[in-house]
This record gives structure tokens, sequence and C-alpha cells, in this order.
């Protein structure tokens, strides 16, 4: 065996416990998890107003305000699925 690709295994080993990641963080997973939870819960209220509204029991000033964020975290997912889309297209097309 060659002494250099001793060291370079050596290094390595050495380098990637400090690359690994950490059980206990978070991650991004919960982000995500978070994010879809906020999601639903946006559109659930925007639903929730519309309804009240035309049972005559929401302000219309309170409909439009929901209707406005249901419509933004839409437009939102809608994005961050394209960009994710785009990114794994990306990767698709990178030579091996």
């Amino acid at each position: 065996m060659d002494v250099r690709s001793l060291f370079a295994a050596k290094n390595y080993a050495a380098s990637r416990p400090a690359t690994a990641p950490k059980a206990d963080a978070g991650g991004t997973g919960e982000g995500f998890q978070t994010l879809a939870r906020d999601f639903a819960a946006t559109l659930q209220e925007g639903e929730n107003v519309a309804k009240a509204a035309m049972m005559g029991d929401a302000d219309p000033h309170a409909l439009v305000q929901a209707l406005a964020q249901t419509e933004l975290a839409v437009e939102t997912a809608v994005t961050v699925r394209n960009k994710v889309v785009e990114a794994y297209q990306e990767i698709l097309r990178m030579p091996v």
C-alpha cells in the first residue's frame, strides 16, 4: 500500500465524523414539518372564515384578509415546489 493513500484514508476517516449529521439536532425534517403544519393551519383558517362569512357570522374585511393570507401561502408553496423540481432536474443533468 502506498504511504500517500494510507494518509489519505486516515485523514478521510478523521474528517468524516465532523460532517456526519447529529442525531439530537432538529435537522431539516422538523423544519419542513413545521412549514407543512403552518401551511395547513393557514388553509384551514381561511376555510373557516369563508364558511363563517357565507353564514353571515364573519366580517367581510376578515374574509378578504384570510383569503389574501391563503393565496400568499399557496403561491409560496408553489414557488418552493418549483424550486425543488428545478433543483432535481439540475441534478439529473449533471454528468456522472
